[in-house]
């Protein structure tokens, strides 16, 4: 039996995405990355592989927020990462969804990121 996992599936639009999104020092590539408990963001210069901005729910300031991994966690986490990276010079971004459906959570983060004031 010659079956596909879904794993597998998630892997290979992972990588459709990524021939297609790549970050550059003016503009670096927001990941975003969901898994079942907690949400992990970061803004990577892909020209010299090195992470700009990282956040995640298991930041100590989140945490005791208590942030899970759904629409109203990835609203208060978009808004922190955009004011992280401005902070840190980042001002634009391109999205990159790794792999996720462009709904729900990840519309959710994205659009509270665009809030925050990141252009993308």
């Amino acid at each position: 039996m010659n079956t596909i996992r879904k794993a597998d599936l998630l892997q290979k639009r992972r990588w459709r995405i990524r021939k297609k999104v790549k970050g550059t020092a003016e503009r670096p590539r927001l990941c975003v990355r969901f898994s079942g408990k907690h949400i992990y963001a970061q803004a990577i210069n892909d020209d010299t592989a090195v992470t700009l901005v990282f956040l995640s729910s298991l930041d100590a300031e989140l945490r005791k927020k208590k942030l899970a991994a759904n629409i109203a966690g990835a609203k208060e986490l978009g808004v922190a990462f955009a004011s992280k990276a401005k902070a840190a010079g980042v001002n634009s971004v391109v999205f990159d969804r790794a792999g996720a459906p462009y709904h729900g959570k990840v519309k959710v983060f994205a659009e509270a990121a665009r809030e925050g004031g990141l252009v993308f």
